[in-house]
């Protein structure tokens, strides 16, 4: 991915809004230019990186995966994709440094339509970054992305997607996860710029037990963004644990934050959690949980709160003065702090940095 440096100052910054890193220490790299792609490699004998198509014809086993993860968890996709990458961490491989993957949009009015697939083998480990993200030029344009994850037994897959778009485009993620005994498939998504729709609900189905799953939100939404996202996770065994956690700072934008945990199983543990804070009247956020059991040895649990910036602390703040301003980009910097996730520490410095960028200007 080292050619990334030969585009022009204006992409390159784009791609580093999106967590991807233009030089540095990496395992792996996948990059996809509309509906091109332009390059993969992967630096550790451990782990398969390469276009999906090329994967289909050289693995003929992994085509008993693509499709699969949908068909389970019942989702709906498109068929008519092109390109996407394939990514496979092999038995009792622990990647240290992360894969990064990036799916840019160039062209004007561009339908970007891709399928990934991600296999992790038992006793395996990584750290993936996906960066999705749009050069000025492509106006008008829609990204639709499937992704199937595969975690097998004792595996954890880090998995941290963020869209750095631009005000007219429109992103719908696809999102199936299966995991089998004592998997765990940490998802955290972050959205900081603006963007016009973004649909997504990704599921996950806890089919072995000790399995575990955590997904993991951050939204800054200006005006004119429209977010529906939520997670659905499925507790099939027992023993199995989930949470799904939403941060979301409406500066005028809609957002509605979903929910599904679905008990079908004794002895499983689950949290659904909204925090929501509005710093615009025109802003709107809507919390919708879901907890649905069907055994009775459970513990479901849901929380929501969405409030304002608190006047007090603004008033301590500039006591120690501080300006009005800056005290308010502390504090929704905090709020929005992405020390939650757990994600590579270069990946948390440059959202760090996009945010106080973002805020500044808008305060």
């Amino acid at each position: 991915m080292r050619d990334l440096n030969k585009l022009d100052l204006e992409d390159q910054t784009a791609l580093k809004n999106s967590g991807v890193l233009l030089d540095g220490p990496i395992s792996g790299d996948f990059f996809q230019q509309d509906g091109i792609i332009a390059s993969f490699q992967s630096f550790s004998e451990d782990l398969d990186i390469m276009d999906i198509r090329e994967a289909l014809k050289k693995f003929p086993e992994i085509s008993k995966y693509y499709g699969k993860a949908m068909k389970l968890t019942n989702k709906e996709y498109p068929l008519d994709t092109e390109g996407g990458y394939f990514i496979r961490v092999k038995t009792g491989a622990k990647i240290n440094l992360p894969i990064q993957a990036c799916l840019f949009l160039k062209a004007q009015g561009f339908k970007q339509k891709v399928h990934n697939l991600i296999i992790l083998e038992e006793n395996s480990s990584v750290n993936l970054v996906t960066g999705c993200t749009a050069s000025k030029s492509a106006n008008e344009s829609i990204h639709v992305g499937v992704s199937e994850f595969f975690i097998g037994k004792n595996a954890k897959l880090n998995f941290t997607m963020i869209h750095s778009w631009k005000e007219d485009i429109c992103a719908k993620p696809i999102t199936a996860a299966i995991l089998e005994k004592n998997a765990t498939f940490i998802s955290n998504y972050i959205c900081l710029k603006s963007v016009r729709n973004v649909t997504m609900y990704p599921a996950a189905m806890l089919s072995g037990e000790k399995a575990r799953a955590f997904f993991n939100s951050i939204i800054l939404a200006h005006p004119g963004s429209d977010f529906d996202i939520g997670s659905k996770v499925t507790f099939e065994k027992e023993d199995t644990k989930a949470e799904v956690i939403t941060k979301v700072v409406s500066m005028g934008g809609k957002v509605i934050a979903r929910g599904h945990l679905k008990a079908d199983s004794n002895k499983i543990k689950g949290h659904l959690e909204c925090q929501g804070l509005l710093i615009s009247k025109k802003g709107n956020i809507r919390a919708i949980p879901e907890l649905e059991a069907n055994c009775e040895n459970i513990d479901l649990s849901h929380e929501a709160s969405i409030g304002k910036i608190n006047q007090e602390e603004i008033g301590y703040l500039r006591s120690r003065g501080i300006s009005e301003k800056n005290a308010k980009t502390m504090i929704v910097g905090g709020f929005l702090n992405p020390e939650m996730l757990d994600i590579p520490y270069v990946t948390k410095k440059q959202i760090e940095n996009l945010e106080e960028k973002l805020l500044n200007k808008v305060f």
